[in-house]
């Protein structure tokens, strides 16, 4: 056995499968699990993805947030196990791969154009769809 593929082997335990497919400039849901001494409860962290870095099991995505004059960005990692889920509310089209920018714009600059009629079909309801 190659060295990669005891790699990627050890890695696949810690996948997170929850995790949806989500792009940059989606609008997201993420539900966080906090511990607040021996209560957990659940927070929503909306805003919108404005990177994602790495790959496996240490990869993240950052989600930039402009609520009531005050702007907040998170980072969180893609296969947590303290992410309940993550929810894409809106898909947005972009075309760069990093929207840092969004940090400092202001108004309408800052609006992003949202991207109707794309949605994905699973693979298994594909076949069928050619079947018939």
């Amino acid at each position: 056995m190659s060295s990669n593929r005891l790699i990627e082997q050890y890695e696949s335990k810690f996948k997170n499968p929850k995790v949806p497919q989500f792009k940059i400039g989606d609008t997201v849901d993420v539900h966080v699990r906090i511990l607040e001494g021996d209560k957990e409860r659940t927070q929503v962290f909306t805003g919108v993805v404005i990177a994602k870095k790495g790959n496996g099991p240490s990869a993240t995505f950052t989600v930039f947030r402009n609520a009531y004059g005050c702007t907040m960005e998170r980072v969180f990692l893609t296969h947590s196990p303290r992410l309940s889920k993550v929810e894409v509310v809106r898909s947005n089209k972009v075309r760069r791969a990093k929207l840092y920018y969004l940090t400092s714009a202001t108004g309408k600059s800052a609006k992003l154009k949202e991207q109707f009629g794309v949605e994905e079909i699973a693979p298994e309801e594909n076949a069928s769809v050619s079947a018939q």
